[in-house]
């Protein structure tokens, strides 16, 4: 797995200042934009479009805190694995359905579709804390796994909102 953190020169942790993040993202493209080696052998353009690419990927994956997340815990040996390992807590797993009963029964509502949608912005940043807190602080890659679980489900649920009010507004 590529290390995304050193092609940037960021320490390895959840928490990232995201204007050191862009101002690096930027001097690695500058360095490998395709456009610097347009005039040079096949061979060095290839490289070049290769490193802008893993440039993007690094870029897109760090900027992102889930994706982060997800990241760090693989590079830790604790892969994720939502798509094959769904199990949760019992009180989570009660949360969900209560949070997808809501959003089926405000499907027509924008008001109450923004209400569950606030909801979920601020369990969202709880768990994202939680999250730093598992991961920089007393690493707990356990915690951290169950977390980014109970975060990519919010996520999935927090666009199903949001297609359900461009949909209304349409």
């Amino acid at each position: 797995m590529q290390e995304y953190f050193s092609l940037f020169g960021l320490p390895e942790r959840y928490t990232l200042d995201s204007a050191q993040l862009e101002a690096a993202y930027r001097n690695v493209q500058a360095q490998v934009h395709p456009d610097r080696f347009a005039h040079r052998p096949e061979a060095e353009r290839r490289v070049a479009m290769q490193w802008a690419t893993l440039a993007n990927e690094a870029f897109r994956t760090l900027k992102s805190p889930l994706n982060r997340a997800r990241y760090l815990l693989e590079r830790r040996g604790h892969a994720v694995e939502a798509e094959r390992n769904t199990g949760m807590s019992h009180a989570f797993l009660m949360q969900q359905m209560e949070w997808r009963e809501a959003a089926e029964e405000a499907s027509g509502d924008a008001a109450e579709l923004q209400r569950l949608q606030k909801e979920l912005a601020r369990d969202e940043r709880v768990m994202l804390d939680d999250l730093k807190h598992a991961i920089d602080e007393v690493e707990d890659l356990v915690v951290a796994t169950e977390l980014v679980r109970r975060l990519m489900f919010m996520e999935k649920l927090r666009h199903e909102i949001d297609d359900a009010l461009a949909q209304l507004d349409n």
